[in-house]
């Protein structure tokens, strides 16, 4: 597989062990750096479309992962957990958050 390939995806760390611990050989190879930030939002894409598609019992795990890549966003971008939780809040206090389930439907 070549480095820049668009066959493959992006997976947790652990896989390949599970994979070998199952008794297959992965093939795997670490991403550059634009590559990587491609696959992320490919990944981010991808865990979200799972969300949606989830039943209640399945939502909060797939909305963690969907949590797990958009950290994984945040370092590539140089901002770590605590410091995107501040631009959390501080957005929240500017605009609000989601909690009085306003929907807008226009302007008079």
């Amino acid at each position: 597989m070549e480095p820049y390939s668009r066959h493959g995806k992006l997976v947790r760390d652990r896989i390949p062990q599970i994979i070998q611990e199952d008794g297959a050989e992965p093939i795997t190879y670490t991403a550059g750096r634009e590559e990587y930030r491609g696959r992320l939002r490919d990944k981010l894409s991808e865990e979200v479309a799972e969300f949606l598609e989830a039943d209640e019992d399945s939502a909060p795990e797939e909305l963690a992962d969907v949590l797990e890549v958009v950290r994984a966003l945040a370092a590539v971008l140089g901002v770590d957990a605590d410091q995107l939780e501040k631009i959390r809040e501080a957005k929240a206090g500017e605009r609000g958050g989601f909690a009085d389930r306003i929907v807008w439907t226009g302007n008079r």
